[in-house]
């Protein structure tokens, strides 16, 4: 089968299938078996009372006593939904479930789906910090931009437990990671290149503010009108901010302006933008991050064949899967075991750095390691404390 096919989801009939028979991924167990009076006097009433007095005392005791010291609240409002758009809550569930799912089977998290019925910024953050106290962290996911820049800061602000926005912060982290091993296959040093970034949205904002802080040489950001550059006009106020720390030599144009001579192609945008003659405009030795799901801004053959080295994408079918899974399940396993209040990227870059030194010898095929490697949460979590 070729790669020009297998764009279409092959997996759809079969999830469809699997979703139905299960009723949804997750459900809740209990710890602890209630076989009789006993068992019902000690975890409910009237034994569950002396707990509550005792927490009421002092707050902190909490995450001795209930489930918030491994809880986490996956909370989306539907509105920029994988590459779907804004699909809303009632199908932004099943992606939450499975982001819960994978907390559970990776990092033993307990994480719950919670889709909101409202896309209104103070209603989501009200909502929020509302239901923070039942979780010792929250995941912020799907949400769109520019909302999802405001709605995070907010909540950091107001919480006193660690909120990430896994699209922006998470999905930057494994790039990073991935990134670091590929510059390594390429022989090519972070601060000599220059990175082109397709997608002006979460992910390629959070990705440009990352690499910029890591020291990368030059960052070009594209978006569906070209090249963000200070002297483009009706910029909103984030992508002035880029427009700050990007673009050393003032370039104008279009994408393809933007890859003449580029090292690194990272795209965040929409599938099938580019072809093989696109590659060729790049510099020897390139490397092609084709991240947007399910379908690549260009399929990996079509990139080697313009000449790209290294070859990464959203997809588990291809090698190089730049997944958030890579990520976000040690992130929080690292906070609420070491009682991390906020996040920064600090750790995060560091959590880069654990991450990529997993592939002793990195490859063209192989820049990060797999999800299911036993390695990854640990050395995500060591970097969060």
């Amino acid at each position: 089968m070729t790669q020009k096919k297998n764009q279409k989801n092959t997996f759809g009939a079969e999830a469809l299938r699997v979703h139905k028979k299960l009723g949804g991924k997750i459900s809740i167990v209990p710890k602890a078996k209630i076989k009789d009076k006993h068992d019902l006097s000690i975890y409910y009433t009237p034994g569950v009372g002396a707990v509550s007095t005792h927490i009421a005392e002092k707050k902190a005791r909490v995450y001795d006593y209930t489930m918030k010291k491994n809880a986490v609240a996956v909370v989306s409002d539907g509105s920029a939904v994988l590459g779907l758009g804004n699909i809303g809550p009632e199908a932004a569930l099943p992606v939450m479930e499975g982001k819960a799912m994978l907390f559970k089977a990776l990092a033993d998290i307990d994480a719950v789906p919670l889709v909101l019925a409202s896309q209104d910024i103070d209603s989501i953050v009200e909502t929020v910090k509302n239901i923070a106290p039942g979780f010792g962290g929250i995941n912020l996911e799907d949400i769109a931009a520019p909302q999802c820049f405001e709605i995070e800061a907010r909540l950091r602000k107001a919480l006193d437990i660690p909120v990430l926005h896994d699209d922006q912060h998470g999905t930057a982290m494994v790039v990073l990671a991935g990134l670091i091993n590929a510059l390594r296959v390429a022989k090519k040093k972070a601060r000599q290149v220059r990175i082109v970034i397709s997608g002006a949205g979460a992910a390629g904002q959070a990705i440009t503010n990352f690499l910029h802080l890591y020291g990368v040489g030059d960052i070009i950001v594209t978006d569906t009108l070209g090249i963000v550059h200070k002297k483009r006009e009706n910029l909103t106020f984030s992508k002035k901010k880029l427009a700050q720390i990007t673009n050393k030599k003032g370039m104008t144009g279009d994408i393809r302006d933007a890859l003449r001579g580029a090292d690194v192609f990272i795209g965040v945008s929409k599938g099938n933008m580019l072809s093989a003659p696109d590659i060729a405009l790049m510099a020897p030795r390139a490397i092609v991050f084709a991240l947007s799901n399910p379908i690549p801004e260009i399929m990996p053959d079509e990139a080697k064949a313009g000449g790209a080295l290294v070859v990464a994408t959203g997809r588990s079918d291809f090698p190089n899967q730049i997944n958030n899974a890579l990520g976000f399940p040690g992130i929080f396993r690292g906070a609420l075991d070491n009682g991390v209040k906020e996040i920064t990227s600090a750790m995060l870059i560091q959590a880069s750095e654990n991450l990529a030194k997993i592939v002793k010898k990195p490859t063209a095929e192989k820049i990060v390691p797999s999800v299911f490697d036993k390695a990854v949460v640990r050395a995500v979590a060591k970097a969060i404390r």
